[in-house]
């Protein structure tokens, strides 16, 4: 499996980059690809909610009425669940929602994105992305060259370079990210995904230990 290299004009340069089978080429796997950006999903919730339960509620501890011969149901002090203003029975307290996968399966995860990413013809590689300075106009230049203008597109780098990532961080549509850092819900959220060259076959051999 191969794929043509790019350069920044959009325009072919007559290399081509060998793609692993096994990792671009496989029957994607639904149910792992659904786990995993579960998992993500639930990471970035803050699981900061809280209500009050009845010992936490500030209010008279005075029983409204005696216990008996009223002939209604009996009732505690203002700070019983029954009443406006009490305490919230089994109500929500902070956790940690984060829950963990085995790297297998995200692993198999992000190969699944991957090979259905490639089906649908939404992968490219770029010879090079050298931009001197932060300058977010040079890199609405290089969308435009290979008409991702428009679409979600994730640029997958090989090393970390800040005048990249600076150029793209105000573009809403536009996320660049270092090879190592990359989830399955980054792959799944973009609509076409750019790999610098190099970034190819580290990404590879991450993939494979």
């Amino acid at each position: 499996m191969e794929l043509v290299v790019l350069n920044t004009s959009g325009k072919e340069t007559g290399k081509k980059v060998t793609l692993d089978e096994s990792i671009f080429g496989i029957e994607p796997n639904k149910h792992a690809v659904y786990l995993e950006v579960k998992q993500y999903l639930a990471a970035q919730r803050q699981g900061t909610h809280k209500s009050k339960e009845r010992s936490e509620i500030t209010a008279s501890t005075k029983k409204l009425k005696k216990q008996k011969g009223s002939g209604s149901a009996r009732y505690g002090d203002i700070k019983s669940p029954t009443f406006r203003g009490g305490g919230r029975v089994f109500g929500p307290k902070p956790r940690d929602y984060r829950f963990k996968l085995n790297k297998a399966l995200k692993r198999l995860a992000k190969k699944s994105v991957l090979s259905q990413k490639m089906k649908e013809n939404s992968i490219r590689i770029v010879e090079g992305l050298s931009i001197a300075a932060p300058k977010t106009k040079d890199f609405i230049t290089v969308l435009n060259a290979l008409a991702l203008n428009d679409k979600k597109s994730l640029f997958i780098l090989a090393d970390t370079n800040k005048s990249v990532y600076l150029s793209s961080r105000n573009l809403p549509k536009t996320k660049v990210m270092k090879f190592n850092e990359i989830s399955s819900y980054d792959l799944m959220n973009a609509g076409e995904i750019v790999f610098l060259e190099g970034a190819v076959e580290k990404f590879q051999e991450n993939l494979k230990k």
